[in-house]
């Protein structure tokens, strides 16, 4: 058995693959090169740098050696899975190894937004002493938190923020039985949830049919909300959230994730109100460790039918 990792994986998980008799591989291809490689291995795994939604690359390795792609976390959106289960690969996620890693991040997001944290802290380093000018954050106590996405990330979210005392209501375009009973979160309509919200955190997967914080829906939303995005970066158009922090329609944003992958929208990520950090969402030890034995779960019992 012969397993790429083009992202790399936990050392655990390569250690336990290496007793097994396989070979991994850890290395990094771009694009043209990579329909060639994949061609001499039984399995991938790739993460968010690599994505597997060309459908001339997949038809490219149809047939080869390759036979299941796994994204090691959550979302699958790096991956065309229709085109290709269709060619015949099959298709893995580890999707229970991150939601505690995710929600911590976005908390820290929601605190970091709450009390100018990242604003304050680097006025610091440039040697500024700005106390009065942030003074001036509120406490999240009594605050409504509108969850957009309700699936593991979202439900833990939404457990940790009901330690602070807020208040919890959620949106999901799928109803899970006894989940209100059960964390006392209630689930809501998107205007309502809109409407509501004084904090707005989003744990939705992509979606087809434009950014699920548009301009639109901003207009929607309180005087002063704080959004935070630790899902996909095509969740929230950058331009409309730009806007409406310099109008203060918005008062702070916390986001991990962006439309590109890096620092293409400097004059967002410099904005005072913008609490950022780059794509970390699962990047704790623990996660990684995680998401390693969910990889050893699903190739071993892989290898058992090869």
């Amino acid at each position: 058995m012969r397993i790429l990792a083009t992202d790399g994986i936990d050392a655990s998980a390569v250690k336990k693959f290496q007793e097994d008799g396989f070979e991994v591989v850890e290395k990094f291809y771009e694009p043209a090169e990579l329909a060639e490689a994949l061609k001499d291995f039984d399995v991938v795994v790739v993460r968010s740098a690599t994505k597997l939604k060309d459908h001339a690359l997949l038809d490219a390795v149809k047939g080869s050696r390759l036979k299941m792609i796994i994204r090691a976390g959550v979302g699958l959106d790096s991956i065309d899975v229709p085109y290709a289960t269709q060619c015949g690969f099959q298709v893995k996620n580890t999707p229970k190894s991150a939601q505690n890693a995710v929600a911590e991040l976005a908390m820290g997001h929601i605190l970091s937004c709450a009390r100018n944290i990242s604003i304050s802290g680097y006025t610091m380093r440039q040697g500024q002493w700005e106390k009065k000018a942030y003074s001036k954050g509120i406490e999240l106590r009594g605050k409504t938190l509108g969850i957009v996405g309700f699936g593991r990330i979202g439900q833990r979210l939404g457990e940790i923020a009901k330690a602070f005392g807020m208040n919890v209501i959620a949106f999901d375009i799928y109803h899970v039985p006894g989940i209100e009973e059960k964390l006392g979160m209630k689930y809501v309509e998107m205007d309502e949830l809109l409407a509501q919200a004084d904090v707005i955190s989003v744990h939705a997967p992509a979606v087809n049919g434009g950014a699920l914080i548009s301009k639109e829906n901003i207009a929607k939303m309180k005087d002063g909300v704080i959004i935070v995005n630790t899902s996909r970066g095509s969740n929230v158009d950058e331009a409309a959230l730009l806007e409406a922090l310099n109008s203060g329609k918005v008062m702070a944003a916390g986001l991990d994730v962006y439309m590109t992958e890096s620092v293409s929208n400097p004059e967002l990520v410099n904005h005072p109100h913008v609490s950022c950090t780059p794509h970390i969402g699962s990047g704790t030890k623990e996660a990684q460790k995680g998401i390693g034995a969910e990889l050893i779960e699903i190739i071993e019992a892989f290898a058992k039918t090869c």
